[in-house]
């Protein structure tokens, strides 16, 4: 092997170490189109969501059924109708429908076996029926509604593969014929994951066939390797007037990273070891769509501070936070950020500058119901960012109750005299709270 080989080897396995620590218990969920059961590298696309498996990624799999659901349908004389790309699925289908998605689940099910994995299906979606759209009933057709984390993150934690396909239950045991796609994007929202995987017989976004921005990434051969929310935001609207399945899984990508997703690849499934290229890689393979973990947060507004106060006071009550009034906040309202979801604010946090040279970073809360988006990290990462543009040379919090988190964020515990005079002298002794600073 010559050197320049061996150098490339190296790094290879530099990679793999690196990205198997750093996604270590983390969720991944594979969305795998039923096309790639098929495919000659079908077996091998399996061993290698196992390889992952063994290598402490939790993985959950939703397999799409639609070709099967056709096939089954056709061999039994029966044919869908769809209506603005959604399966009709009517009382007579519905059983052919449950046959066909349960057969391709045990496509998956066999070589994973084989894999020494075990990997388990279950009743983990609660469905409801999509009703009547546009004078359209469609049936059986239905929609997520619920998925039970807990149960899944116990065949997760358990060492298992939960493998989901598009049926989901009512209350009442009515059985629905759902999109993988959706059900794919609640199992990312319920579990919290950090990935997710579209895999199909699209080899990615080629930016020689659409319209995109100036800014985009392009490859020699054509391949937008990586795109942020807002570019892919803005490829949307340029092409319009385009219908094909790239701009679908785009549309899909940018659902799942408003969701919390902070990574969703679009990748061929016809091409060998196509899973482990575009993880454990730089560049990957496919085409890569981003969320850029400030994109929500913003200035806050004299007209968001009800929504904002009432965002603390639960944290106020309980000691955590110290108390403010609405008329305190109005006086201070250009220090704070918030984090906001479809018009709606979920997360707060202030930065008070000093002369000297120092800032507090004050007032960090969010909605518990949505812990999951990491919003506190956020941000905390953003008002870290300011200060240095604000080329401060130190920040810091008073905590009574979360100093872990800050400790894990990179903050040290500092001493009292270390703050701003103004702060010292306004200390509440009583309170009693610990100091963590951060040099930047």
């Amino acid at each position: 092997m010559d050197e320049v080989r061996l150098r490339e080897h190296v790094e290879l396995i530099r990679e793999v170490f690196y990205y198997s620590h750093r996604f270590q218990d983390k969720t991944f969920v594979f969305k795998i189109d039923y096309p790639m059961v098929m495919e000659k590298h079908f077996p091998n696309l399996l061993r290698d969501l196992a390889l992952l498996h063994q290598t402490g990624i939790h993985v959950v799999i939703v397999p799409g059924a639609k070709e099967r659901i056709d096939e089954v349908l056709k061999e039994y004389g029966e044919e869908s109708q769809v209506e603005a790309g959604i399966r009709i699925s009517t009382a007579e289908d519905l059983p052919f429908i449950k046959m066909a998605a349960f057969d391709v689940v045990n496509k998956f099910m066999t070589p994973l076996s084989g894999f020494k994995v075990n990997a388990l299906v279950g009743n983990w979606v609660r469905a409801r029926g999509l009703g009547v759209i546009n004078g359209v009933d469609y049936q059986f057709t239905g929609k997520v509604e619920k998925v039970n984390a807990e149960l899944l993150e116990q065949m997760l934690d358990g060492g298992h593969i939960p493998i989901l396909p598009c049926i989901g239950w009512s209350s009442a045991g009515q059985a629905y014929n759902i999109s993988s796609d959706d059900l794919a994007l609640a199992v990312c929202e319920t579990l919290g994951a950090e990935k997710l995987f579209f895999i199909s017989e699209s080899e990615g976004i080629d930016g020689r066939g659409y319209d995109v921005t100036p800014d985009v990434e392009r490859l020699p051969d054509g391949r937008v390797p990586r795109m942020s929310v807002s570019q892919a935001q803005a490829l949307l609207e340029l092409n319009q007037g385009v219908q094909d399945v790239d701009l679908h899984y785009i549309k899909q990508a940018l659902a799942a990273c408003k969701k919390g997703v902070e990574r969703v690849h679009l990748v061929d499934g016809r091409t060998e070891g196509v899973i482990l290229k575009e993880i454990f890689s730089n560049i990957g393979i496919g085409t890569m769509i981003y969320s850029d973990d400030y994109e929500s947060i913003r200035s806050m507004t004299p007209g968001d501070v009800s929504d904002v106060h009432r965002l603390m006071k639960p944290l106020i009550d309980q000691g955590i936070l110290v108390n403010r009034t609405e008329e305190d906040l109005i006086e201070t309202y250009h220090d704070y950020v918030v984090y906001e979801v479809d018009g709606a604010i979920h997360a707060c946090g202030a930065l008070h500058t000093y002369q000297d040279g120092q800032g507090e970073i004050a007032a960090i809360a969010t909605n518990p119901s949505y812990a999951h988006l990491s919003m506190g990290k956020k941000i905390l990462g953003f008002l870290v960012s300011r200060a240095i543009k604000l080329e401060l040379r130190r920040v810091f919090v008073l905590t009574t109750q979360t100093t872990d988190w800050f400790h894990q964020m990179g903050f040290k515990e500092a001493d009292l005299e270390t703050l701003p005079e103004k702060k010292q002298v306004n200390y509440n002794r009583q309170r009693k709270s610990k100091i963590f600073a951060k040099e930047l």
